[in-house]
């Protein structure tokens, strides 16, 4: 095929068989042709001179170091031959452009396209902005304005001393003649006591006025170099959402039989569910696009992180990953909606193979042990779960039952209550942080710190669930102890104590370059896939809402 964008096997594959559906992209095994495909990619990407991009594995360079998510697909032409396809998401060397590649569905960097255009006359609104608000004028305004309030407010505040003083002047000469008030010069004293006061009282309003136009107008000064600014902040808004419109539009997506739908289409902006920035820059959704657009038939896929972890997330070098469910799912739904690709393994299982041991049971609570990869609350697609089985066992509790949960992935002691009040009680402890919990772990290398404490605020990664992000502005507070048991065979025996309870709390200060660094083993989000993931709630401490007696519950490590 003279198609550059397709590349054949440098190894023979004669002996591999293909697969009978193609990949279902969102949790997958790699196919030993997309192994060999994406070993080849990474072969060129270490030996390529068509571009410099920092990834952050070299020496050091003066360029901001970007790893990246790449993808292959497996495909057959009309002539029967296998090659693959290769894809980057999002820009690579800061272009669209890579002979290697595949474009992208739509070129945003297009020279004679309207996106640069608009993104310069985008910039030009920022600059004004930025040099507005951090301009000498708005500082003098400001002061300005600060200095004419506080002026005014000291001549107003003297003046209503004096017109004070002088009503008890007044008070005093009245009451100093009270012994002739029924004389005609107390009229006259009265009454230009009075004319006094009128007088008093009418420059009080006067000077009132007075102030409240000079605040006014310094307020107005200063509050028209504001709407200057809002509007330049409004225009900008107004014109960034009728680009993101623009692009939106130009977005369109083909299926296996060349059905067409737009970002809008996919996402149902009419119901309000507007795309996330970036949706259709990933690397498979470029890879589907070329295949269909030019009669290739996909067998497989895989994508992979290439380069060094971002800051906020943990990727790994040459790990293959799923692509994001935010920006992905609803596009490669309509992508694949014709093709036949393996089953969703959340979907095909309705009933887990596994008993729930009770570890400890009275009247009012229970104990119990959660399997591995088993829900502790009905999920999206599976009903079964602890509190399906709890249920099912005491048919007469009340309340949620389930007091805390744990990954589906982890293992581990569970506190079941039987009724309303008890898990109230309980709750309370785990909001007044008293109830302890400590976790055993099988750390993927050897970690040399014995003990300490990781401090790592945590949120959802929106665009990929259920992946947590680092973020030190707006991520909640995750804080977890540890201490090292032993070593075993190049991995770490640990200790997890949480003190918060964030969702993939351990597997996060684990895995993350400013946590432990060194992954749980098993860990498929933020490590490498194994049998299990070896995590386990070992111990936990909590007073009975009952006897009010101190509980030790342990259930040892399966591992």
């Amino acid at each position: 095929m003279s198609d550059v964008k397709f590349h054949s096997f440098q190894k023979d594959i004669s002996q591999i068989a293909l697969p009978l559906k193609f990949t279902f992209p969102f949790y997958y095994t790699p196919h030993p042709l997309a192994i060999l495909a994406a070993k080849q990619l990474q072969n060129y990407l270490l030996t390529q001179n068509d571009f410099t991009h920092n990834f952050g594995m070299g020496a050091t360079v003066n360029s901001l170091e970007i790893g990246k998510m790449f993808g292959v697909l497996v495909v057959k032409d009309t002539n029967n031959n296998l090659g693959f396809l290769a894809a980057f998401s999002g820009k690579l060397a800061a272009s669209n452009d890579h002979l290697y590649f595949v474009p992208p569905v739509f070129d945003l960097l297009e020279a004679n396209g309207f996106f640069l255009p608009e993104i310069q006359e985008l910039n030009k609104i920022n600059d004004t902005v930025e040099r507005l608000e951090n301009s000498e004028d708005l500082v003098h305004l400001k002061l300005s304005l600060e200095n004419t309030i506080a002026t005014n407010e000291k001549k107003w505040n003297g003046f209503k001393h004096y017109c004070q003083k002088q009503k008890q002047l007044r008070n005093k000469v009245r009451d100093s003649f009270e012994a002739h008030k029924d004389s005609e010069e107390y009229a006259i004293l009265v009454d230009y006591l009075k004319q006094q006061s009128s007088r008093d009282s009418y420059e009080l309003e006067h000077l009132q006025k007075e102030i409240k136009e000079e605040n006014q107008q310094a307020e107005n000064t200063y509050q028209s170099y504001l709407d200057k600014i809002n509007a330049l902040k409004q225009e900008r808004k107004t014109r960034s959402a009728a680009l993101q419109d623009t692009i939106f539009q130009q977005y369109t997506f083909l299926n296996s039989q060349l059905e067409s739908k737009s970002l809008y289409e996919i996402f149902n902006k009419d119901l309000g569910i507007l795309p996330l920035a970036g949706a259709g820059e990933c690397a498979a959704p470029k890879l589907l696009q070329y295949a269909f657009s030019h009669s290739l038939d996909p067998i497989c896929m895989a994508e992979f992180w290439w380069g060094k972890s971002p800051k906020s997330e943990v990727r790994q070098h040459q790990h293959f990953y799923p692509s994001c469910r935010g920006k992905c799912e609803p596009i490669l739904g309509h992508m694949l909606s014709k093709t036949i690709t393996d089953e969703d393994v959340f979907k095909m299982v309705t009933k887990f193979d596994c008993d729930v041991e009770i570890v400890y049971e009275d009247e009012y609570l229970a104990v119990i042990n959660k399997p591995e990869n088993f829900l502790s609350v009905p999920g999206k697609f599976l009903e079964d779960s602890v509190y399906k089985r709890m249920k099912e066992r005491y048919p007469q509790a009340t309340g949620p039952l389930v007091v805390h949960r744990l990954d589906m992935a982890t293992s581990g002691l569970l506190l079941i209550a039987k009724d309303k009040y008890t898990h109230e009680l309980l709750q309370r402890q785990f909001i007044r942080k008293s109830i302890r919990k400590r976790y055993v772990a099988i750390l993927d290398g050897i970690l040399e710190q014995k003990t300490g404490t990781i401090n790592l605020p945590l949120r959802n990664d929106l665009e990929d669930r259920p992946r947590q992000l680092v973020d030190f502005e707006i991520g909640r507070p995750a804080l977890t102890k540890f201490e090292v048991v032993n070593y075993e065979n190049g991995t770490t025996r640990i200790h997890f104590w949480p003190i918060t309870g964030r969702t993939h709390q351990l597997r996060m200060h684990a895995s993350h370059a400013l946590g432990l660094n060194t992954p749980i083993v098993g860990d498929e989000f933020y490590g490498n896939r194994a049998d299990r993931l070896y995590l386990h709630a070992e111990e936990l401490q909590f007073i009975h809402p009952k006897t009010k007696e101190k509980m030790t519950i342990i259930c040892p490590a399966p591992f």
